[in-house]
């Protein structure tokens, strides 16, 4: 059985694949072509996290393509009851033709594809955010640029989307330099296992210009993730140094573009003059979110 746990579930042709359906499902449907292939299907949404962007990219997806779709908060679950994760995985199997799962821990969303029979989809837990990085990589190629060639600076928390561009690098080959504050950096093993299969250099540094500079992505997100509420005023001060701004970004390739997968702090890690402004693509970063999805979606559930 197919899951996306993880961009290292993908070998680099299928995640190339995805970008290029992605794109053209995107043309395809926006020019009016009916494409209904998923007709017939239904996909479980099984979200522990509130959501804005990937319940609803992954719902409207779902329903572009014909099919349809059951939300499922912790509270609609026997989870939160005591009922094992496996007995969960193995009935919604029987229900269903695909889950995807927001979660806090990693370990729920392997359990849960350890035991289903249908396709497991990661839409985000506390150490991979797959399907977002994978959508801001469509959206890179969307701008004319080829993944292999990139330069990619990561600023700020070394969280799950860090983690999840760690991955990226190393599947697709392109540089990366991420600049974190000191006890703020990707998780260790996920780390050392990109350097080892990186084509490209993997940098981590404490210097935000160190990791800018030349480079043609920029990407950041917010300082304290959900959970991470009560320490949002500590690592409000860590992270000053890290923010992304106008002065930052003029250590950049000429034309370089900035992502953020949203919600953004606006004053924190990014300025409203650098997401209000030329150089930022986050609106449709934000629309590729849907369209990757759908590409997810056909692939693994068509």
């Amino acid at each position: 059985m197919r899951h996306i746990r993880r961009i290292f579930d993908l070998e680099v042709e299928e995640a190339e694949s995805l970008i290029k359906r992605g794109l053209e499902l995107k043309k395809r449907v926006k020019s009016g072509i009916p494409h209904r292939p998923l007709t017939g299907k239904i996909l479980a949404l099984i979200f522990e996290k509130p959501s804005t962007r990937t319940r609803v990219s992954f719902e409207a997806a779902m329903l572009k393509l014909g099919g349809e779709t059951i939300f499922l908060s912790a509270r609609d679950l026997q989870l939160a009851r005591g009922e094992p994760l496996k007995d969960t995985a193995r009935v919604l199997s029987r229900y269903v033709d695909g889950i995807v799962v927001r979660t806090f821990g990693q370990e729920v969303v392997d359990e849960l594809a350890a035991y289903a029979s249908v396709p497991i989809i990661n839409g985000l837990s506390d150490k991979f955010h797959p399907c977002q990085v994978l959508s801001d990589l469509m959206t890179v190629v969307e701008t004319g640029r080829r993944l292999e060639d990139l330069k990619v600076a990561w600023v700020g928390d070394g969280n799950n989307m860090a983690n999840s561009w760690l991955e990226a690098a190393a599947l697709f080959g392109f540089e990366l330099r991420l600049a974190c504050p000191e006890g703020y950096d990707p998780d260790e093993d996920v780390f050392s296992e990109a350097r080892k299969h990186a084509k490209k250099p993997i940098l981590l540094t404490r210097d935000p210009v160190e990791a800018v500079k030349g480079a043609d992505v920029i990407n950041t997100d917010v300082w304290a993730s959900m959970g991470q509420e009560a320490e949002a005023a500590e690592r409000r001060q860590i992270f000053q140094p890290y923010q992304v701004n106008q002065e930052l970004l003029q250590h950049a390739a000429p034309g370089a573009i900035v992502l953020h997968c949203l919600p953004a702090h606006r004053g924190e890690e990014i300025t409203e003059e650098v997401l209000e402004g030329p150089q930022s693509v986050v609106w449709e970063q934000s629309e590729n979110k849907m369209w990757l999805h759908a590409a997810v979606l056909e692939y693994l559930l068509a």
